[in-house]
């Protein structure tokens, strides 16, 4: 699977976007539907809501597809400085909440910060990730 990153910015904030880590959970239009709208192209528009209203919105991202960072602070997505939680989510992922490092079957180490989705049902083609295959194939767990 290609590892594809987008970035759209109002100057202030620049959303930054995964769609390989996109779980389709529809947080993200349904909470802020003026910036994300995927019947738009580009669906992403930034100058349509407040920096802070994008944040908040970015923060409940569950596959962590979306984030941000300040453009007069750094380039490197904000991290989260809490405890890590992990919630089994209805007919869906797992999602851990929290700084998580994941090393893969090769041995590379990949550092995953505010939410990282894992496959459960075992139908995602980005495992460990979910890529919202549970929806397809009708999961129940």
């Amino acid at each position: 699977m290609k590892d594809i990153t987008k970035k759209y910015t109002n100057g202030e904030v620049t959303i930054v976007w995964k769609p390989n880590q996109c779980i389709h959970s529809t947080i993200c239009f349904k909470g802020l539907g003026q910036v994300f709208d995927p019947r738009r192209r580009p669906w992403v528009t930034p100058e349509q809501a407040t920096t802070q209203q994008i944040l908040e919105q970015i923060k409940k991202c569950p596959s962590g597809a979306l984030s941000y960072y300040m453009n007069t602070v750094t380039e490197e997505p904000v991290k989260v400085e809490s405890e890590t939680i992990v919630e089994t989510s209805p007919n869906g992922p797992l999602l851990v909440y929290g700084n998580v490092a994941i090393k893969d079957a090769a041995g590379t180490l990949t550092k995953k910060h505010n939410v990282t989705a894992f496959c459960r049902c075992g139908g995602s083609a980005n495992k460990p990730y979910c890529d919202g295959s549970h929806k397809k194939i009708g999961f129940v767990g």
